[in-house]
Order: structure tokens, then sequence, then C-alpha cells
């Protein structure tokens, strides 16, 4: 059994071939947040060691290059000229094959294969040609596949034209309360201990949304590395929450950076009725108002 979307990811052999094609771009999105969710480590690690030609790519920052830098919460989608205006200063038009990759430097929040899918998902929505390096830079470095201290010039590009697919992109508030009581299928991409209420709280209130099923994104990676589980794995997983069969499904977490696991998977195995979730349980818990049950 194969992928429905097996554009959606690239192998490290692959990258190997198209790394000195001018037309390829490779972008670094590793994260290794502090508290104040700066990303400074992990420019530190890119400085020291990447693919060579990668650009670091700061996504995790609160504020980072995909992020709205004027909105209240963290990692809220930019704007469309937000977004070309960060397309032309990491040199990529619309002719443009994108390569996101990372490495997981500690278990948590620095996954680095959820900080690629929430580059893809925002990315491919805006109309980017974009690809996940399958196995990460853990697998390109197994492989014995050369690693660089060395930064290049950024390439210029013909200026990037947005096409944003907001519908099948983001959900908002008013998206996840009217899907609570229609056939629309809201899935918790959290651990199971947040989903029940006994763990990590995402705001001030724990547990979840009402009606909504839980799915953890890390039963669909490798959590030690950028990488996914096998297919069989991940469509079993996907099936047995009966999404393939949902009219429509929205995911979300805890900053819509998780909810974009689930959503990707799916995206990869061929169903495309799906959109997360952005603010998540950010924006959710912090409203007494909004339903939610452990």
């Amino acid at each position: 059994m194969s992928f429905s979307r097996p554009e959606y990811l690239v192998s490290t052999g692959w990258l190997a071939e198209h790394l000195d094609d001018p037309s390829v771009r490779v972008l670094d999105v590793t994260a290794k947040l502090s508290s104040n969710l700066e990303n400074r480590a992990a420019q530190e690690c890119f400085a020291d060691s990447h693919i060579p030609g990668s650009s670091a790519f700061d996504v995790p920052s609160g504020k980072g290059v995909l992020s709205n830098p004027d909105a209240v919460l963290p990692w809220m989608w930019p704007s469309p000229e937000q977004f070309v205006d960060t397309m032309a200063a990491y040199g990529i038009g619309n002719e443009t094959k994108v390569v996101l990759v990372a490495r997981t430097p500690r278990a948590g929040i620095d996954s680095g294969t959820m900080w690629c899918t929430r580059a893809w998902w925002t990315m491919h929505h805006m109309g980017v040609d974009c690809a996940i390096l399958h196995g990460g830079i853990e697998q390109w470095e197994s492989e014995g596949r050369p690693l660089t201290a060395v930064s290049r010039a950024v390439p210029t590009a013909p200026r990037f034209e947005v096409n944003v697919d907001w519908e099948r992109a983001r959900a908002t508030q008013s998206d996840v309360l009217a899907a609570t009581t229609s056939p629309t299928c809201i899935v918790d991409a959290l651990a199971e201990d947040s989903y029940d209420g006994t763990g990590t709280k995402y705001g001030p209130r724990g547990g979840h949304i009402t009606g909504a099923i839980n799915l953890p994104f890390r039963s669909l990676i490798d959590a030690e590395t950028a990488a996914f589980v096998d297919v069989d794995r991940m469509r079993a997983g996907l099936d047995r929450a009966g999404l393939f069969d949902q009219p429509a499904v929205i995911t979300y977490c805890g900053g819509a950076i998780a909810a974009t696991v689930d959503a990707f998977c799916l995206a990869l195995c061929g169903y495309d009725r799906v959109s997360v979730y952005d603010a998540s349980l950010m924006e959710w818990s912090a409203n007494p108002e909004l339903p939610m049950e452990h």
C-alpha cells in the first residue's frame, strides 16, 4: 500500500539528487523553543550543522515567519500580503519546489514533524508547491549525507502570487462552535491525558472541546525524528478513528501546531475535507461560554 498523495513527501535520496537544482529551496524549521516562545537555540543549531543550501526558516517562534506579528495569540495565520513578503525574503516563487526539513532536538513541543506539517499546511494552502523530507535531518545524517556550517546566499525569484484555499486551510471559532452540533467531526490531536483533563492544560480550562474525538498526533509519527509512521499503520489509525467516513473534519490542539499532523496525514492519505482550527485551545479554553468537557 502507498500514500494517496506521495508528492507531499520526498525521500532523502530525492533531495540528495536535487540539492543543486535552482528551482528547489530547502527550509529548515527545526525548533528548540524557550519559555517565551523564542527559537534562538535552533538558530544556533542551524549555524552549526545543516543540509547544504538550506535556510533557517523560523516557523516555531511565537511570532515566526509564518505567523501574524500583530495577532494577540502566537502562531496565527499570516495575511496574504505578509506571506508574499516572506516568500520574497526566502527566494520562493510560484515555480519553486520547497522542501521542509527538521530535526527533533528534544521530545515535546520541539517535534520536528509537527513544525514541518505546520509550515506545509500554511504554505500548501497559500499555493506553494511544497513537500516534507520524510525522516528529517536525522535520517539524512544517518545515511552519511553531507551537512555543513556554511550558509548560501538566498536566490531571487519572481514575486509569489498567492492562491489561498481558506476553506480547506483553517477553521475559525465560529466554525468549530457550529461543528459541535453538526455532522462535522472535531478531532483533538493532543495526548490522551490532555483530552481527558488529567494532564497538560492549554489555557485556563482542561479537557477537550465538547463532542471532539481524540487522535493523538504522536500515534502518527516517530517522536524521535521528523518521520511519519508507515502507510499501513497511518491508515489504520485514521480508519479506527472513523475519519475517512466523515463529511468533514476540523483538527485542533493547543495552538494549531500538532493539529496539522493529523490534518496532513489525512491529506497524505487522500482525504481533503479537513481544516485546522487557528488558535485552537489557546482561544477556546479562555472563553468560559464555549463548551468543553472531560
